[in-house]
């Protein structure tokens, strides 16, 4: 199983919303568990800058490597990618 890095920012985000902190982190460990079967709410951004997850209006941004996921921002769909 990849390993889950969640960055400062990103804790702090998920503090911030923690009506939804839950259903958030079971989402980000089941890409981790099994890519493929998130592969419908997984996406490269354009940028390069890693690749984002939806999770309801929520948008997860990260990096993927071989060993970890590092999770940089999380927030709502329409300010997440300023």
């Amino acid at each position: 199983m990849t390993t889950v890095v969640i960055l400062p920012a990103a804790a702090k985000s998920l503090r911030k919303h923690r009506a939804d902190a839950e259903r958030i982190l079971s989402k980000i460990e089941a890409y981790a568990a099994d890519p493929a079967a998130m592969a419908n709410n997984v996406k490269a951004l354009t940028d390069g800058g890693g690749l984002r997850l939806r999770v309801g209006d929520f948008r997860v941004i990260f990096e993927d490597t071989a060993t970890e996921i590092i999770v940089t921002k999380i927030g709502p769909r329409g300010s997440i990618y300023e």
